[in-house]
């Protein structure tokens, strides 16, 4: 009987040393499965390319862009995308042509000067670094830009603007000084019409007005600064002139600069019907930009650009027919070029402005 006991027992044993053995080998089956699985996951977002996009500062609608550009592209899973605000764009386009940055969100204007060199001015000027790299991947929206006045200012036309506090020069945000020139333009004023009140950039230029050391400023349609100095002391924007002799000394002005009409209450601070300057947005690339980048962030964006809409009015105005145009200011980059090609939307009209800037034309 004890040798009986001890034979049931060792069997017992036995089973109990195949089970835990059993369960060690399933256990380390399912690790080995999470494992796997979990360097697919990081496999798979290795290979995603990746880099950074410039913007304006945070409170710009150009921020805003980058941050819905980025959303997108992550959710998609074609790029990874990381926000990197800067002052303005003169202080990010060296670092384009430099490659220490690979993306940026900016306007077709400043780009233009830019890319062309000191050879080319608009309105006398031209303080942008030379940047003969900078390529576009895609037309996004068009911007629009109106001058600012407090709420409860005497200043109702852009007329009335002739002799008032007007900020200006704008080293960090060289683009705020265009604006405002094809502001006054629309109206046959000059900055030599106003008193200018120096500010570094676009957020300053709101800021002197709120603290009373300026009567006008500018800024974008629907910009959180102004819904911010808005609630604050009460703003308002100002129309441009948008009569047909103002609509042509704006166009001289700034070529690539169009009039466009704001309804009342359709935006932040614009409390009667507007007219305001328009022009595009761009999404450019720098040196350091890879085609995989490039290929990526079109990929998401033609795929669901639709989702951009929620990130700011200015965004349903997006549209996969506008990512490709002819009327642009600096070439596209190759790789922009072969996807619009590969998806039907490289026209003979793209090409020849393509071959046009890469020339030197403009």
């Amino acid at each position: 009987m004890p040798s009986a006991a001890c034979s049931r027992a060792g069997s017992i044993k036995k089973r109990g040393d195949l089970e835990k053995r059993g369960d060690t080998i399933a256990a380390m089956k399912r690790a080995g499965l999470i494992i796997t699985f979990g360097l697919l996951i990081a496999s798979t977002a290795f290979a995603q390319p990746s880099g950074m996009i410039g913007t304006n500062p945070p409170g710009s609608v150009l921020y805003v862009v980058g941050n819905a550009l980025t959303k997108v592209a992550t959710e998609s899973g074609t790029a990874r995308l990381t926000v990197q605000p800067y002052a303005g764009s003169s202080t990010f386009l060296p670092m384009l042509e430099s490659g220490e940055l690979e993306l940026g969100v900016n306007n077709a204007i400043d780009v233009g000067l830019a890319y062309n060199g000191p050879g080319f001015k608009i309105g006398g000027r031209n303080p942008f670094p030379h940047t003969p790299g900078l390529r576009l991947v895609m037309r996004a929206f068009p911007l629009m830009v109106a001058p600012v006045v407090r709420r409860d200012s005497p200043i109702k036309t852009i007329q009335d603007v002739k002799g008032k506090r007007v900020t200006g020069e704008y080293p960090a945000n060289l683009a705020i000084w265009y604006n405002l020139f094809g502001e006054l333009s629309s109206a046959g004023l000059s900055w030599k019409d106003v008193r200018v009140v120096p500010v570094a950039g676009l957020n300053e230029g709101i800021d002197a007005l709120v603290q009373g050391r300026a009567d006008v400023s500018t800024y974008a349609i629907n910009g959180a600064k102004v819904r911010e100095a808005d609630a604050s002391v009460g703003v308002r924007h100002l129309s441009i002139d948008c009569s047909p002799e103002g609509e042509k000394r704006l166009r001289a002005a700034v070529p690539g600069y169009y009039p466009r009409r704001v309804k009342k209450e359709e935006a932040a601070a614009v409390v009667d019907d507007v007219c305001v300057v328009a022009y595009d947005a761009y999404v450019i690339a720098g040196k350091g930009a890879s085609d995989a980048l490039v290929e990526g962030l079109l990929k998401a964006i033609w795929n669901d650009g639709a989702k951009l809409a929620p990130f700011h009015p200015l965004l349903r105005e997006w549209s996969r027919e506008k990512m490709a145009g002819a009327e642009i200011t600096i070439p596209y980059h190759p790789a922009a070029m072969r996807f619009y090609r590969e998806h039907g939307a490289w026209t003979a009209e793209v090409e020849q402005a393509q071959q046009r800037l890469i020339k030197g034309g403009r």
